[in-house]
């Protein structure tokens, strides 16, 4: 890819996007460009620490394995995002998977030269800062949710994540969601059973909280789902 080409795409990663032009320049010096295929991986857990990468098309899977092999998917990650989100600023490891979901095109820049970058430009250090605190923030949240609620509970809880970052508002004004997982996936998101989510939505659509307009896309009524959550508690 042309080097010009790579200056352009580093302003569209949403931590870059307010960079100055020098330090575009410098960033591009270091950067570099990898398309993935579906279904491939961009790292295995406990593989040694040595890229960090930015989404600029496509998505990727984070997830690990348990003792008995199940799969517990810890992120879906989209274009923009950036991963890992740990471990990156000591001598570490991946803390897990990164799986290629669909064709993806990824930025990745070696650890030590981001990590000599974000010492030399403090503005993009306080925006990773933020990503981390961001995502510390959610899995404080998921932990929670896994202990102090129902499995039910969770489920809405995880459609109205869902929701959040990948709903969108249809021509009546009502909440879309391209349904982009499957059913087992969003079990391994909340650690239980593909028919436990299967039998909550099944319940859900019965509630009218969730409506069916194909087999990819769900409309969702937000406010009684969380109407139904206040209820509980």
């Amino acid at each position: 890819m042309r080097q010009q080409a790579i200056e352009e795409i580093l302003k569209t990663i949403p931590i870059f996007k307010e960079l100055a032009d020098v330090e575009i320049i410098a960033l591009k010096n270091i950067a570099n460009t990898k398309r993935y295929q579906k279904q491939t991986h961009v790292f295995m857990q406990e593989d040694q620490l040595t890229n960090v990468y930015f989404i600029l098309e496509g998505k990727i899977k984070i997830y690990k394995n348990d003792l008995n092999g199940k799969e517990q998917i810890v992120n879906i990650l989209h274009k923009g995002d950036m991963f890992p989100h740990q471990g990156f600023f000591r001598h570490d490891n991946y803390p897990a998977h990164a799986e290629v979901i669909e064709p993806s095109m990824l930025i990745f820049i070696p650890k030590h030269k981001f990590e000599q970058f974000l010492t030399e430009y403090p503005q993009t250090s306080v925006k990773v800062f933020r990503v981390l605190g961001d995502m510390i923030v959610d899995l404080q949240k998921r932990l929670e949710e896994q202990i102090l609620n129902t499995t039910q509970e969770q489920i809405m809880m995880l459609l109205l994540r869902l929701v959040k970052k990948h709903g969108t508002e249809n021509n009546s004004g009502q909440t879309l969601l391209v349904k982009q997982f499957s059913n087992t996936e969003l079990a391994n998101m909340i650690g239980t059973t593909r028919e436990t989510i299967s039998r909550t939505i099944s319940q859900l659509k019965k509630d009218q909280i969730i409506e069916f307009t194909n087999q990819k896309s769900w409309i969702i009524d937000v406010e009684l789902i969380e109407d139904k959550l206040f209820k509980i508690k």
